[in-house]
């Protein structure tokens, strides 16, 4: 009886030994980063491009629109 009490302690301690190691782990740190690198840069061309699409003048709008062409073309140019 004590045997197999001791058993079920050694590997629930082995089993919440490994959660905490993997929770400690700094991997995917580097793609976490990333993701939010790019977003921010996504926030900014979107808040430039509205700014020039209500912009007064043809200059900000022809901007604006150059903008959106190259990033959808960029976007495109992406595969799976």
């Amino acid at each position: 009886m004590y045997e197999a009490a001791g058993y079920i302690h050694a590997r629930a301690v082995q089993a919440a030994a490994g959660i905490d190691a993997r929770l400690r782990s700094q991997a995917g740190q580097g793609t976490v980063e990333y993701v939010a690198l790019v977003l921010l840069v996504a926030l900014l061309m979107f808040g430039v491009v509205t700014a020039m699409k209500t912009y007064r003048g043809s200059e900000g709008q022809e901007l604006g629109d150059l903008i959106l062409q190259k990033i959808k073309e960029a976007v495109a140019k992406v595969k799976y």
